[in-house]
Order: C-alpha cells, then structure tokens, then sequence
C-alpha cells in the first residue's frame, strides 16, 4: 500500500488524473472502472479536458462498478447516469468504449471482464464506514463476486438522496455491485479520500489491520493499493 498525501482537494483532483492519464496512455486496450459521487469532482475537471478530443485514447474502456436502478427499470441506473453527466460525455468517450453494469447483467460482468483483458485500472472512493463501490459493512463478504445486495426499507430511505427525483417509489429494493474478490482482481486499484469525514477511515486503512467489519481494509492486501488524500482526510496520521 502507497500513500500519497496532497494538500488540497484540488491538488488530489490533479494528482489522480495524471496517475489516470500515465496508465491510459499505455499503446494497449487499458480497461478502467471508475467511481461517481463527490470524491472524483477534481479529478474529472482536472482529467476532461485530457482526454476529450484526444483520438490517442480511443484504447481506453470504461466500466461502472455498481449499480443502483430505478425500481421502474424504465430508464438507466443512477450510477451510469451520474458517470455520464459529471464525465463520459463532457469527456466525449465513445459509446463503444463504456461497459454498463446493471441488474440485468451482473452475472456475466467478472466474466466479461475477464474476456476483456482485466481491469487495468479502478478508481474508486472509500466511505467513512470503510465501503468501497457497493460493499457496505454486512452485506457481501470478502469472498464475494459481483453479487446483488438486498435494500431494507432503512437503506432505502438513505439511498433515495441519489435519485434526481427525490421520491422514494423509484428506489428499487436491491443493487448490484462488484464483490471484495471482483475489486481485487483488478491489475491496480486508486482510493481517493478527502476531507475530515474520512480522517477514521484513512487512519484504520493505514493501520494496516484487516477487518471483516471495515471492508476497505482488504485492499490494503493488494499488491498495487495506491490511496491519495488530502490534509484533512489525513489529520489522524
């Protein structure tokens, strides 16, 4: 496990895309799952204008690591909706380069991705209670593939925050997610963490300590485990 620490969010924004930008400019197909919500915002605004336009990255496939659908299931889960919106179209990456993950194919996707080469790359986020993508505390085990996790009406109401709605009737009783053993198949794998929030966890992480009950402490056992964080995220070192 390497740990870089930054001083600001920006500086992190700008450090990850250029660890991004070094493995995608690999002169193979470079397979990258990649993470949404609030952790990567610098990292897109540093990493877009990179890479869009640039025909010299049309080697490079993108993969959403979960999924939480729409209990309707009439249109695109929220976590490929929001990696469109904040980077794959305002990075104009092809549509045949982007993988879906979603409820209808998640038994196939550690197969296909095995058929695809492999992960090169993912980026991914770690929550202040030590999940990463969609493997919380209590729901899969570190034996777990790609696997579907079951919503309690609790979970539900905690998750509603990202429907652009806001209406609870389209938050779906389950999502789908990559496994611990998905995640650790994976050639390298970047945590991100900034902010106070995420002090315990980086602190826990670094400890070096595997916890059943914090499910990002298994990463630190892969061989290639890089975490960058910011100040804040490290005031506990």
């Amino acid at each position: 496990m390497r740990l870089y620490k930054v001083a600001t969010e920006e500086a992190l924004g700008t450090l990850t895309a250029s660890y991004m930008i070094g493995m995608m400019m690999q002169p193979h197909r470079v397979n990258m799952a990649i993470t949404g919500g609030t952790s990567p915002k610098e990292v897109y605004k540093a990493l877009i204008p990179q890479v869009k336009g640039q025909a010299g990255f049309s080697n490079v496939h993108f993969y959403n690591f979960d999924e939480v659908p729409y209990a309707s299931e009439d249109q695109e889960g929220v976590t490929i909706s929001e990696l469109r919106r904040v980077f794959l179209e305002p990075a104009g990456i092809a549509a045949e380069n982007v993988h879906r993950l979603d409820q209808h194919n998640y038994l196939e996707q550690d197969d296909r991705i095995r058929r695809d080469g492999g992960l090169d790359l993912m980026l991914i986020g770690v929550g202040s209670d030590g999940h990463y993508c969609g493997n919380m505390p209590g729901t899969t085990t570190f034996n777990s593939w790609t696997s579907r996790v079951e919503l309690n009406q609790a979970a539900r109401e905690q998750v509603v925050a990202e429907f652009s709605s806001g209406d609870l009737a389209d938050v779906p009783d389950y999502f789908v997610t990559m496994g611990p053993r998905s995640v650790m198949a994976a050639k390298n794998i970047l945590m991100i963490a900034t902010g106070t929030r995420k002090q315990e966890i980086v602190k826990t992480l670094m400890a070096g300590k595997l916890d059943a009950n914090v499910p990002a402490t298994l990463l630190t056992l892969h061989p290639s485990f890089v975490l960058i964080a910011d100040e804040a995220a490290c005031s506990l070192l």
